[in-house]
């Protein structure tokens, strides 16, 4: 990654600037560029160096197509893959097909988190590469520190510092507090994969998304309850055992080459509820909430969340919304207006493919009923957004 801007000059105490925005993955990203775009000073602070792979499903909607024009970003610039099918399969090998409703499209997240920095960076944004140790809220200004000691004032906080962090823990966030018992694994293979199709194959305890990404690389991500992983020896034993019980599944990664050295996994996954608005700061993305994987969404869900926060951000510096309280109140009812419903869907849905005979009696009526599924998703999707 090109060295960001100013760097050097970050290295003073209480620099001041317009907005800090704490993480640097889409949603604080996409944050980083519209505020920039609009002639504000940012700063965000990432901890990890671009380009970065990350535990991730990497199917988005197409309904943010219009908010990354916006952003003047086309991802398929950039390899992205268009998808318009999907594929459902669950435990017992039972498959069903349905066209998407909007379509959606592949692209991995080492590539797209690199296109957005190489974008915030080129509109002057300042990336700091170094880990937030504390924020305090005094009379109306954020003071944050950082791991380096550099510390900084804004008037605006953005918290999009993804699933889970020391952030949370620091913040007493309330779901921090819960033990979660997923955990996610991902690795990108070559093989045979429709490039158009996006699929969710089901297996005991857990589901994988599968799908292409740039480069002809197929991108296999699965969840599974922790406390059924650890009664295998490894991940490979974990996957003979019990992920190649689906058929689909056996197949595709019997049948393909991988690219990474070794899966990457994350742990402790919460879908706990969150509050989009703690101790002042704004959050944005993971850090907002989080839609099971199950449901396809939650790339799309953290860009969205930036258009929302970025618009309120420009009006509250502007002075067109005239308290933080107002601007506060805002966030968090246009926020649940985007996703609480999305998010409820989604836990529902994900309950119900939990429950093997369920799932099968769902995937029957389905079978008979074809027109019930792009109903279905739609419930976890949006439309096009409005710019």
């Amino acid at each position: 990654m090109k060295k960001p801007r100013n760097i050097d000059s970050y290295n003073k105490s209480n620099l001041v600037v317009d907005v800090i925005i704490i993480g640097g993955g889409l949603a604080g990203l996409c944050n980083a560029i519209h505020l920039s775009k609009f002639g504000k000073k940012v700063l965000l602070i990432e901890k990890n160096e671009y380009p970065k792979h990350k535990v991730c499903g990497e199917y988005i909607s197409n309904e943010v197509l219009p908010y990354l024009e916006f952003l003047e970003i086309n991802p398929f610039d950039f390899g992205a893959v268009k998808i318009k099918n999907f594929q459902l399969s669950t435990t017992k090998n039972n498959l069903i097909s349905a066209k998407l409703p909007l379509g959606g499209f592949g692209i991995s997240r080492y590539q797209l988190d690199f296109v957005l920095s190489e974008k915030a960076t080129k509109n002057g944004v300042t990336i700091l590469r170094d880990s937030v140790v504390n924020i305090d809220f005094k009379e109306d200004v954020f003071l944050v520190e950082t791991k380096e000691h550099n510390n900084f004032q804004s008037k605006i906080c953005i918290g999009a510092f993804g699933k889970r962090s020391l952030l949370d823990v620091k913040l007493e966030r309330d779901f921090i507090k819960k033990k979660s018992p997923y955990l996610g694994v991902k690795i990108h293979v070559k093989g045979n994969f429709k490039e158009d199709l996006v699929a969710l194959h089901n297996f005991k305890g857990g589901y994988c998304g599968v799908s292409k990404v740039e480069n002809n690389a197929i991108n296999l991500c699965y969840i599974t309850n922790y406390a059924s992983f650890k009664k295998y020896k490894n991940i490979d034993d974990f996957q003979e055992q019990v992920v190649f019980k689906n058929l689909f599944l056996k197949e595709i990664f019997n049948n393909s080459e991988a690219i990474f050295e070794k899966p990457l996994t994350i742990s402790q996954i919460s879908f706990e509820t969150k509050k989009p608005v703690e101790n002042h700061i704004l959050m944005c993305g993971d850090s907002a909430g989080m839609i099971h994987p199950l449901c396809g969404n939650g790339m799309s869900m953290a860009i969205q969340s930036a258009q929302i926060a970025s618009k309120l951000i420009l009006n509250y510096l502007n002075d067109e919304i005239k308290s933080r309280k107002e601007l506060e109140k805002r966030y968090l009812r246009e926020w649940n207006k985007k996703f609480s419903f999305r998010l409820k869907a989604g836990h529902f849905i994900a309950m119900l493919f939990r429950k093997d005979r369920i799932a099968s009696i769902l995937l029957q009526i389905l079978k008979k009923l074809p027109f019930l599924l792009p109903i279905i998703i739609k419930q976890t999707h949006g439309k096009p957004m409005k710019i």
